[in-house]
């Protein structure tokens, strides 16, 4: 099956720059500290050596050991370089990458298989738990780093490797007589697989993934299959149910998303690439079906996904606790990684606005601002001496709960450096005639669009300003649609070109502007951000009677450090005014929220852990509030967050 030609395509990385503003101030950040960061630990921890494939290895005497899940490290992390390379050239950055590409080569084995723990490990158990072991979970993160590092330098050596081990993978599992009707038990594999098609134009890899697409939950199930083969029972799985792993029935099947937060969102991706190249109306109708459910159900007012600890994942519709929220820091980029294939699918903005909460909430709250220092759970609450995902835990000398440089299973940082070094990528598409305008930061853009040459220089200091100017520049006049996305947020935006005011013609979420355009046209583009009192909707029981603030793309959240203790006592006046007032000092300029709020304390308390409400009198004394961008919060005094704020 050959892909069909894609009518929309992103504008490439390379062809995006930031140069000021606040992606270009968190790109810089990466660059210069999270990738470094990564690398040394890939490095301390044994990822990097670990490719060396030395039987008689001594492990680091650290906590570290080699296991089943180091490869995927080390390929977001070449991902992370590639996507940096294209629009920052760094010769020794890309030696590193060089050098770890040099160790791949020694350690993929004569038949393509390249893993960095069997061959040491476990040299008899190749390919014989899909389910669990990563395999091809880690295939798919070194592949995808090939990629983008091939794109980036033009370098083939590593896109040859990962395309050997694809064909190792191709050579035995599919539906031909003679191969094992397995899939991956983490899903990642799909979606890489299809950016390997669309590198080399090779249909054996497109293929596959629709293969693992299609074949998923079907009876007999495989997962049975080689749980017999391994001497174990199926009914002993430590999940107890397929739908951990969303294989619990065929995909075109299912209605809702279960299980692990992010093995679902990769899946879900890879879906919408196959129902992207194929045209396979079906798989469009899945993907449709559980975004929806996603997004309706189970999402936090974050753009993360997955209140559970048990399963990193979900539970059941409407369930959204905050200070045991799990809300991993991968979920939400992988529901940006969905959220882009269904705007590819479906041009409407409803994918992009879902997009724009993950990237400024829910994923930027996974990194310290220094950019060292991370959070694997994003909960919604915290609190001093309490540690949500261990309660159980004796408190050690820093009780507060804070950012680490690194975990046991440390998928996060490198996601996270990967997704910031490519935010480029998310901003523009191009379709036919039209441009889409994405998101919204300051940037210079190269487009080219049948032929002509346009540049587009943005000019804001969004998401903390309300206004967006746009320079047009075209090699020549040329008529074509700009068409700019009005996000969801926004009750009231305002639109001009060239100091007239212009009728916004919105359709599926985008003002559309057809015209011949010429160098030195200026779009002025104006979305009115009021401070928002959010609601959840009524059957989220943990929100209830509470409003959370939000402006603009960004969600608020009150800190000890700024209001003191007890924040759980804290309400707000309903109806009371709110201020916003921007603040250059503070974590290099952001807008923060004011207003004036009560703080309920009792009097006195007579002793016991319980009184009548007729013999406790209660204060309420005013206070000015002040609330911070939820994505930065513990990175000053440690304490008390709270998102969800109760309200009279």
């Amino acid at each position: 099956m050959i892909g069909q030609t894609r009518k929309l395509k992103s504008v490439p990385l390379q062809n995006v720059h930031f140069e000021q503003g606040f992606w270009a101030d968190r790109q810089l950040t990466n660059r210069e500290k999270t990738i470094p960061a990564i690398y040394n630990k890939l490095e301390s921890t044994g990822r990097l050596a670990a490719f060396d494939l030395d039987p008689n290895q001594t492990p680091p005497k650290h906590h570290s050991v080699i296991r089943k899940f180091y490869d995927s490290d080390s390929g977001k992390w070449l991902e992370a370089v590639g996507y940096s390379l294209r629009t920052h050239p760094d010769p020794a950055l890309e030696q590193q990458a060089d050098d770890l590409i040099d160790r791949m080569a020694r350690a993929q084995q004569p038949d393509g298989y390249l893993n960095s723990y069997f061959p040491v490990m476990e040299k008899e158990y190749r390919w014989r738990n899909l389910r669990d072991w990563h395999e091809m979970y880690n295939a798919g993160h070194l592949i995808e780093g090939a990629v983008a590092y091939h794109e980036a330098t033009g370098k083939s050596k590593v896109v040859d490797i990962l395309s050997r081990f694809a064909d190792h993978i191709d050579s035995l599992f599919g539906p031909d007589e003679g191969k094992k009707r397995g899939y991956p038990g983490h899903p990642e594999l799909e979606l890489a697989l299809v950016k390997l098609y669309r590198a080399t134009n090779e249909p054996r890899y497109l293929n596959l993934a629709t293969y693992f697409i299609n074949e998923r939950g079907q009876q007999p199930h495989y997962f049975d299959i080689e749980a017999h083969n391994r001497g174990e029972d199926p009914e002993d799985f430590w999940a107890q149910t397929y739908h951990y792993c969303q294989a619990h029935e065929p995909l075109r099947e299912q209605t809702k998303a279960t299980g692990h937060a992010v093995r679902a969102c990769y899946l879900y991706a890879g879906l919408a690439d196959v129902a992207l190249e194929s045209g396979d109306q079906s798989l469009v109708e899945t993907a449709r079906r559980l975004w929806d459910d996603l997004t309706e159900h189970q999402m936090y007012i974050i753009g993360s996904l997955g209140p559970a600890r048990s399963n990193e994942g979900f539970t059941f519709d409407y369930d959204l606790p905050n200070e045991t929220a799990y809300a991993e820091t991968c979920a939400a980029i992988s529901l940006v990684f969905f959220a882009q294939r269904m705007f590819q699918l479906d041009q409407n903005a409803r994918y992009i606005d879902i997009m724009e909460r993950a990237l400024y909430n829910g994923v930027l709250s996974g990194v310290a601002y220094d950019g060292t220092h991370f959070f694997y759970a994003n909960p919604l609450a915290a609190y001093p001496k309490v540690n949500p995902h261990d309660p159980w835990s004796a408190v050690k000398s820093d009780p507060h709960y804070r950012r680490e440089e690194w975990f046991p299973c440390p998928c996060c940082p490198p996601n996270l450096a990967r997704l910031v070094a490519s935010i480029g990528s998310y901003f523009y598409s191009v379709a036919g005639d039209t441009i889409y305008v994405n998101l919204y930061d300051s940037n210079r853009s190269d487009i080219d669009l049948n032929g002509h040459r346009i540049q587009l220089t943005q000019q804001t200091n969004y998401p903390w300003d309300e206004t967006i100017q746009i320079t047009v520049n075209v090699d020549q006049p040329a008529a074509f649609t700009l068409a700019l996305r009005i996000p969801g947020w926004c009750r009231d935006a305002r639109l001009q070109v060239n100091g007239q005011d212009v009728a916004l013609n919105s359709a599926s979420g985008y003002a559309r502007i057809s015209r011949e355009w010429a160098s030195g046209d200026q779009v002025s583009l104006t979305l009115a951000m009021p401070v928002e009192r959010m609601v959840s909707h009524p059957k989220v029981r943990q929100n209830a009677g509470q409003i959370a603030l939000q402006r603009g793309p960004v969600v608020y959240c009150l800190e000890e450090v700024d209001n003191g203790t007890d924040l759980a006592n804290v309400s707000l006046p309903r109806g009371s005014a709110l201020a916003t007032k921007f603040d250059p000092e503070l974590f290099g300029g952001v807008s923060v929220i004011t207003g004036t709020a009560n703080r309920y304390v009792p009097r006195a308390w007579k002793g016991g852990l319980y009184q009548p409400e007729t013999v406790t009198l209660v204060d309420s004394p005013s206070f000015t509030f002040k609330a911070i961008p939820y994505c930065f919060w513990a990175n000053r005094a440690p304490g008390e967050m709270r998102v969800w704020i109760r309200e009279d």
